[in-house]
């Protein structure tokens, strides 16, 4: 009997994919490569289930002729690149990788949040360039986050662990969400709910960490830049197009706002030029979740989900993150 075909569009881990070979015929891509529309659909066409990174949209068209394709995981908290109700209207389950990587990106959310208000970045450039030649008692100041006030737009599991960490900085937080949280909740992250209006204007680094949709798309603009303080830093874990990139460059060139630590961009890998050409800000190429030990649990997470799909592993017949449980067949 043949295996079934699974087709994973970027290397990751040998030891981890070699758990899909008892059961599969692996078709792993050795390198990392952009895929073109027709080259997406052929890798999708020839495979019953598949690996993908947030780089391939699976969209209609792409799976239009994938008459085999019976699961997609996808590696990513985030699952913007799938489009779930085509999925779902053709059969083929999906599944994400949430919770593995809540506390690593809430790490790195501090670290660019602590970069930007102290302008980290913006010193090692200069120093680099050979041009510390003395000190200036009034040199490089930045803001302090301890005792400072932290806003949190999106309070899901990231936001409430960007929460937690707020008391060892005896800061005070604030949060809005599309929902308030159940109060023990609240207390247990000690935060406080408030409208998005208030958000903006009390707090002295705001922190995204809201899904994309449609509904979310430029949630900050030049109108929310405006309504923050002159001495906020703003940071961008979330989705590239939640920020108005070409506002949010403007902002930061007048002093609407202080600092910016962004990790993701509006039609990334490009970076708006404004964007490039701010010191006051910290950028970094999307990589909130790239810890080693985050990274290998994320891709143990695909493998465990797709070997569930097809009825193998300790999860057999129910992947333990899918996104639409009502449309899996048996796929074994």
């Amino acid at each position: 009997m043949n295996k079934h075909v699974v087709w994973i569009s970027r290397p990751f881990f040998p030891d981890i994919v070699d758990r899909l070979r008892p059961h599969f015929e692996v078709r792993a891509e050795t390198e990392e490569l952009k895929f073109g529309s027709a080259d997406l659909a052929k890798h999708l066409a020839g495979a019953d289930a598949a690996i993908v990174g947030l780089a391939e949209r699976i969209d209609a068209a792409a799976i239009a002729g994938a008459s085999r394709l019976r699961f997609v995981a996808n590696l990513g908290v985030g699952y913007n690149n799938l489009d779930l109700d085509a999925l779902t209207a053709a059969g083929i389950g999906a599944s994400n990788t949430p919770d593995v990587l809540t506390e690593t990106v809430a790490d790195y959310a501090w670290a660019l949040m602590l970069a930007a208000a102290r302008r980290v970045g913006e010193a090692e450039r200069w120093l680099r360039d050979g041009q510390w030649r003395g000190s200036r008692f009034e040199g490089w100041l930045g803001a302090d986050v301890h005792g400072k006030t932290i806003g949190i737009l999106g309070m899901g599991r990231i936001g409430q662990a960007v929460a937690r960490r707020a008391a060892g900085f005896r800061a005070q937080v604030l949060y809005h969400n599309r929902s308030r949280l159940p109060a023990e909740v609240e207390r247990e992250c000690a935060a406080t709910y408030v409208d998005k209006a208030t958000l903006l204007g009390r707090s002295d680094h705001l922190i995204l960490v809201l899904p994309y949709t449609a509904q979310n798309h430029h949630a900050i603009g030049e109108a929310e830049l405006k309504a923050m303080k002159p001495t906020a830093t703003l940071v961008n874990i979330a989705r590239g197009g939640i920020v108005d990139d070409a506002a949010l460059a403007r902002a930061l060139a007048t002093g609407e706002i202080a600092a910016a630590g962004i990790d993701v961009f509006e039609g990334e890998p490009s970076v708006h030029p404004g964007l490039l050409e701010r010191d006051n800000i910290v950028l970094s190429p999307h990589i909130a979740s790239a810890s080693r030990d985050t990274r290998r649990d994320m891709a143990a997470l695909a493998v465990d989900n797709v070997l569930a799909a097809f009825g193998h592993g300790p999860h057999a017949g129910q992947p333990p993150t899918i996104l639409n449980p009502g449309v899996l067949a048996d796929a074994s």
